[in-house]
């Protein structure tokens, strides 16, 4: 796989959630282990974050952990990362981030992993970046932000187009093939953003 060397996934912070999406969270750091490509997460050490976290370690896997300052004891900071990295606030954090990878995952999660998507679509739709983006739907997890985006663009709010920024892949397995199969970056975040 020569165009993803690092992956960024978002997903949820909570405890208590389906073992269903534990297990995809698990597998998904394990895949990234053993395919050699380095994991960038959000750095905290509880819910799915921890458990893609753990699972890319356990593998001898590279984690990077991005975490701001004030969220540092409440998600409880993984310290065991390869390198955790303490951000001043939380747009400083998802910059780092979008920086450091060279596409992104999302598993499911509650309303920061809705703010982090949202915010790498629109980034995307801005030609900010131009990164693969893959939904993860596990479950169907992911089915309602679908129909909500079909609906937005029946109601001419998004154009049809954007339908192309993310992929969905309804496994975990399928998520490296997708991406091997994206075309390669054109352009880097810094060249537009900083």
């Amino acid at each position: 796989m020569t165009n993803i060397r690092s992956l960024c996934v978002y997903c949820g912070s909570s405890s208590g959630v389906r073992e269903t999406h534990r297990n995809a969270a698990h597998a998904l750091g394990a895949t990234l282990a053993k395919a050699g490509i380095r994991l960038v997460f959000g750095g905290g050490r509880v819910g799915l974050m921890g458990v893609v976290a753990d699972a890319a370690l356990e593998n001898n896997g590279e984690v990077i952990g991005v975490i701001p300052k004030f969220l540092e004891q409440r998600e409880v900071g993984h310290s065991e990362c390869s390198e955790l990295i303490v951000t001043d606030n939380m747009h400083d954090r998802k910059l780092k981030m979008a920086t450091l990878s060279d596409a992104f995952a999302i598993l499911p999660g509650g309303l920061g992993t809705l703010d982090e998507t949202f915010e790498i679509l629109t980034w995307k739709q801005l030609e900010l970046h131009d990164k693969p983006i893959v939904i993860i739907d596990i479950d169907g997890y992911w089915k309602p932000l679908a129909a909500l985006i079909e609906s937005q663009i029946t109601e001419n709010y998004v154009r049809a187009e954007y339908r192309n920024l993310f992929t969905i892949a309804p496994t975990v397995a399928e998520v490296l093939p997708m991406l091997e199969a994206m075309p390669p970056e054109r352009f880097s975040l810094e060249s537009k953003w900083l």
